[in-house]
């Protein structure tokens, strides 16, 4: 199994004005004179974390991590106005022509995956290749199948229960739109109680494939709540996608290539997305992983990841 490489600090880091009240957080590591790479994080509203320096060999590569709308540490925290995913989409391209880089791998997990196939679409000229894990296609069965009561919470039916309890009897038969009520209520002790209910659906089903000692502790209650707010919110608009999600205008990946990274026991984004992906775009390649699930840390999915970067290194990728 290829390992992470070791933490590396950034070279260089600083805030990107993207219109509206917001600026984005952004970082750059690695070689200044490498190849390209931005890293997409998931969620929506997650954030970059420092260990996603580790997929990319800092002598190859220019990797830039940055934190989209609301999210990590871009300002202001949690802000939902103007956060959509075409303002997600713009972005990558304020912050490209920022930089200064002509063309960039990019490289996302879930959420990220999704912007990822999205933004390929749109700038096909920009994108010298897709590195995606997880995918998340963000269609209604896609939300359905993560929030509904006739999808995975039919295996998790405790933690399904405990994410509806605190819902009264009439919010229950849509549980996004419910709690994007508690999650914007006036009273913190509301907002918190929800988003530590959002926050233990996710964990269960996310991270039901790690160790116990691999699973990541608590985070701070206040970033639960936003985080949470901002997946709610994207949840409830139906992430601002029509039914076919992020395969819109999938014949324009036809001029890029990529990989597809994806756990057989992904209950996440179950499987059937990569293959429908796989299927719509002939110059992928899939690589499915049958011991492994959705978390970008188990050892499989790391080695697959390294692995797809380390190749487009070989074949100098400009």
């Amino acid at each position: 199994m290829r390992q992470m490489y070791p933490l590396i600090e950034p070279f260089a880091s600083g805030y990107v004005e993207v219109g509206g009240p917001h600026r984005l957080y952004y970082e750059q590591s690695g070689n200044p004179e490498g190849i390209p790479v931005v890293c997409l994080h998931g969620g929506p509203g997650s954030g970059c974390a420092p260990w996603h320096r580790c997929f990319f060999d800092p002598d190859r590569f220019h990797i830039i991590l940055y934190d989209q709308r609301g999210a990590g540490k871009s300002q202001p925290q949690g802000c939902l106005e103007s956060n959509t995913t075409e303002s997600l989409l713009a972005d990558l391209e304020v912050l490209r022509r920022r930089l200064g880089v002509e063309r960039w791998i990019v490289f996302g997990g879930s959420w990220g995956a999704t912007l990822a196939l999205l933004y390929a679409q749109t700038c096909p000229g920009q994108v010298t290749a897709l590195v995606l894990r997880g995918v998340f296609l963000a269609r209604p069965r896609d939300r359905a199948w993560f929030f509904g009561s006739e999808g995975v919470a039919r295996l998790f039916p405790e933690a399904y229960a405990a994410f509806l309890a605190g819902l009264g009897a009439e919010e229950r038969s849509d549980p996004v739109m419910a709690y994007q009520l508690h999650l914007s209520a006036d009273d913190p002790v509301v907002r918190q109680t929800a988003a530590l209910a959002w926050h233990a659906w996710e964990h269960a089903i996310t991270s039901y494939t790690l160790k116990s000692d691999d699973k990541a502790s608590e985070p701070d209650p206040a970033i639960l709540v936003v985080r949470a707010a901002i997946a709610c919110h994207y949840a409830r608009n139906g992430y601002f996608l029509g039914d076919d999600g992020a395969l819109v205008d999938v014949e324009q990946l036809s001029r890029v290539p990529g990989v597809i990274v994806h756990g057989r026991r992904d209950l996440v984004c179950p499987l059937e997305n990569a293959v429908t992906l796989h299927q719509a775009w002939p110059d992928s390649a899939l690589v499915v992983l049958d011991h492994s699930g959705h978390p970008a840390v188990e050892p499989e999915i790391q080695d697959a990841l390294i692995g797809a970067m380390e190749t487009l290194a070989e074949r100098a990728v400009p």
